[in-house]
């Protein structure tokens, strides 16, 4: 990617960005070598690697990777037969840890069963040296200071300087408590030259004798080491050079044993500095709520809800940008202020952080592309950190960008042809978009010429948008519509901020019909697409209930079937039980009809034990209809019948009710002061309330409320036709519990929405009303609020 591009999209704040969540050198040279990339293998590596640290985050708060210095400077020293010291050896033994608790974290993952698409791969990369691991976390503490259990000889002679230290201070205390205490500046004891020393007035000085090391700046104060415990500091400076010499042994032996493992080392260096930049990367990708896009075969990009990840999220509004599919070129027209350059900057700031293998700020499945080149000429009005460039400056970078451009190029122009006359501007931006499809390049581009708006109607593969504006409040949503070219409004700006209506008028009589006819045609555009969103989300809504009834009613099939065999199992068991028992019973039975006739000899079996045998036998037989013959159960089913006059349980609304007729397989139930017609299976016979109860009117509440719309449309209906269906609608609206709902009845000649404001007036159940705001239709609609 051109070093420009960067620049402008400002790819190094995103960057600079990341850097706050690295921990080691290694991972901060990564991002030093970050940047947006075309090969398709190494992104979607870059890729999978976000998603899997992204899943890390999500599971287990990211890859526990501390903060390492770089070792690579140690292991050149390595490499020549120099020795490390204490601190860098400590360093090379953060690493080693470091290693063992990354593949020990893993394993953990592993035998959890967690799939990941690269981070097995590169923990498989990592070589655990146990032995020298404990060796170095033995000798060196983390501080770099040599430890007591680095070796016996090292031990041994610490003991020994501790003991001559304490001899020291004891003779040393003594002298500062005893009698000549009154010769010294101070009772403390001090250090001169690495030796224990007193300070003494310099009047006194031979009342110790011993060795004069220094003195004070006034020269009143010597500091002395008496005679007595020269020997001893002698001693103790004998101890200290051979701990010297032995730590400068065991530093020396360590550096050794790390030789034969230098590449191992310097490999775990470089994987742990990849994990830490996964986790870099997903730590950021959690703070600004990215995804990780598709890349799509075709450069479709799909940004869905896209935002910029360097606004404040509690400001940034998110904005479809799409580009590849349907159309090549986008045109985004509209006044200033309105947002289209920011868009223009997403869309290629999200571009290059996905071509980088960064997660972007977007929603759900969202795609991008791979682009060779992104290239851009913005000048930025609303930018800090850039100026106006001329006309002849943008024209020389638009110039160079056109000599360069290809069919996987992505080009952003912010305000094409600005900055002279508006005629020749808007056939030099004309030109230049044509060309750019000629060479059929991706292009999205803002401009303020209206020419530019029939554009994209007559050129194939391009396509209009605007940013919308809200003229009740005179300000921009920086929402971007798709599909509709930006107008105008000043008029309707004036017209608010108090300007005389004679005066707007005579405007649009100097205004050619052309412009107005396209404002107008605009403007139209506007109203179709609010109302189509309107119904869109009717529609998804309803969509969404019935795709969750579908799962239950899939769920509940599922359990009925598991259950009917599960039965039928039984059953089948039961029965082969049961005729295993007949069977044995009979045979018992033949048994004894044989034992009989062999006993009996010439007069056979008598005929009354004939008749015992064949009663046992029908014995065997099983009631199949005695629940059917079941005096009570019968009494009880003709008392559950519904008759004229019952009191029942509405299941659906769950209200009691009286039943008036039957009308076939349904009754006409009184609900209040309702009638309704109700299924017979969705009622349950209850026992009438033995007391009256004063009640006040509750709102019923219908478990299927789905199935009354929160909007109803009256336009092109008759006067007494809408009012009489949006009397019917209401009371179906609050047994349906919404709070509020949406009477669209357009504007027209005015009459049948003041039949329904007088009519809603008057109506006992209705809290408020007022007109739906302007994007959602204004005074052709109105939202009413129940009490």
């Amino acid at each position: 990617m051109n070093q420009r591009i960067l620049t402008t999209l400002e790819f190094n704040k995103v960057k600079k960005a990341l850097e706050n969540y690295l921990a080691t050198d290694q991972g901060m040279e990564e991002l030093e070598k970050l940047v947006p990339i075309n090969d398709r293998q190494r992104i979607q590596t870059a890729l999978d690697e976000t998603e899997d640290g992204l899943k890390v985050q999500r599971l287990r708060g990211g890859i526990p990777v501390p903060k390492l210095k770089s070792i690579r400077p140690h292991m050149k020293r390595i490499e020549i037969g120099a020795n490390l010291n204490g601190i860098e050896l400590a360093e090379v033994a953060r690493v080693l840890s470091t290693t063992n608790e990354v593949s020990k974290f893993f394993g953990d993952l592993a035998d959890s069963e967690i799939e990941f698409a690269r981070l097995y791969h590169w923990n498989e990369q990592l070589v655990t040296i146990p032995a020298l691991t404990r060796r170095l976390k033995e000798a060196i503490d983390e501080d770099g200071r040599v430890t007591d259990e680095a070796s016996p000889e090292l031990r041994s002679i610490r003991q020994s300087i501790r003991r001559s230290e304490q001899s020291v201070r004891e003779n040393l205390d003594s002298i500062v408590r005893g009698k000549n205490a009154k010769y010294l500046s101070d009772a403390l004891v001090t250090m001169r030259n690495d030796r224990y020393v007193i300070p003494v007035k310099a009047e006194y000085r031979n009342i110790f004798g011993g060795v004069v090391h220094d003195q004070s700046s006034s020269g009143q104060t010597l500091f002395i080491e008496p005679k007595q415990i020269v020997e001893l500091n002698n001693r103790l400076r004998q101890h200290q050079i051979a701990e010297r010499t032995e730590i400068e042994r065991i530093l020396s032996e360590l550096s050794a044993e790390l030789v034969p493992y230098r590449r191992d080392i310097l490999q775990n260096a470089y994987v742990i500095g990849q994990f830490d930049f996964i986790n870099a990367k997903a730590r950021y990708g959690k703070e600004i709520k990215a995804i990780v896009p598709e890349i799509t075969e075709d450069n479709q990009v799909d940004f869905r809800q896209a935002r910029h990840p360097l606004i404040d999220p509690e400001k940034v509004v998110p904005n479809d940008i799409a580009i590849g599919r349907d159309y090549q070129a986008v045109v985004i027209t509209g006044p200033n202020t309105g947002g289209k350059t920011i868009t223009l900057k997403t869309l290629g700031l999200l571009q290059l952080m996905g071509q980088a293998g960064l997660a972007i700020p977007a929603g759900e499945e969202s795609t991008m592309g791979i682009f060779d080149e992104v290239y851009a000429d913005i000048g930025d009005e609303q930018s800090i950190e850039q100026s106006l460039s001329t006309f002849s400056s943008h024209m020389t970078n638009i110039v160079s960008i056109l000599d360069k451009v290809d069919e996987k190029s992505l080009v952003l122009f912010d305000e094409l042809g600005a900055g002279t006359d508006p005629q020749e501007g808007a056939a030099l931006a004309i030109a230049i978009l044509d060309f750019l499809g000629a060479k059929s390049a991706y292009v999205m581009a803002t401009t303020h010429y209206p020419e530019l708006k029939i554009y994209g109607y007559n050129r194939p593969g391009t396509i209009n948008a605007s940013m919308e504006f809200d003229v009740d409040t005179l300000s921009p949503t920086y929402r971007l519509l798709i599909g509709v070219p930006g107008r105008s409004n000043a008029f309707e700006i004036s017209r608010r901020l108090g300007l005389a209506p004679t005066v707007i008028d005579s405007a649009k009589q100097i205004m050619d019909d052309e412009s107005q006819d396209l404002n107008e045609m605009i403007a139209d555009l506007e109203n179709r697409r609010k109302m189509a969103e309107t119904e869109y989300l009717e529609v998804r809504y309803h969509m969404d209930e019935a795709e969750k009834l579908h799962k239950q009613l899939e769920d509940a099939y599922s359990y009925f079937y598991e259950e009917r065999e599960k039965e039928l199992a039984k059953a089948r068991k039961d029965a082969n039980k049961i005729v295993e028992d007949a069977q044995e019973k009979a045979e018992k039975v033949i048994s004894d009809i044989r034992k009989m006739q062999l006993a009996g000899g010439n007069s056979g079996v008598k005929e009354h034990q004939l008749i015992d045998a064949r009663t046992q036998l029908a014995g065997l037989r099983q009631e199949e209809d005695h629940l059917q013959k079941n005096k009570v159960l019968k009494k009880a089913k003709e008392q559950k019948r519904m008759k004229a006059g019952d009191e029942v349980m509405v299941n659906t609304y769950g209200q009691r009710g009286t039943l008036i007729k039957k009308e076939g397989d349904s009754w006409q139930v009184q609900i209040g002061i309702l009638k309704m017609t109700v299924p017979e299976s969705d009622m349950t016979v209850v026992a009438p309330m033995k007391e009256p109860v004063q009640r006040v009117v509750n709102t019923v509440r219908s478990s299927q409320a789905s199935h009354v719309a929160n909007q109803l449309d009256l336009r092109g209906q008759r006067y007494e036709e809408a009012l009489a269906e949006v009397d019917q609608y209401l009371d179906a609206a609050i047994l349906a519990g919404y709070p509020q709902v949406t009477i669209v009845h357009g504007k027209g000649t005015g009459a049948l929405r003041q039949g329904i404001t007088d009519y809603l007036k008057n109506h006992r159940s209705v809290a408020s009303f007022e007109f739906a705001p302007n994007n959602q239709g204004g005074n052709g609609a109105t939202i009413v609020k129940f009490k």
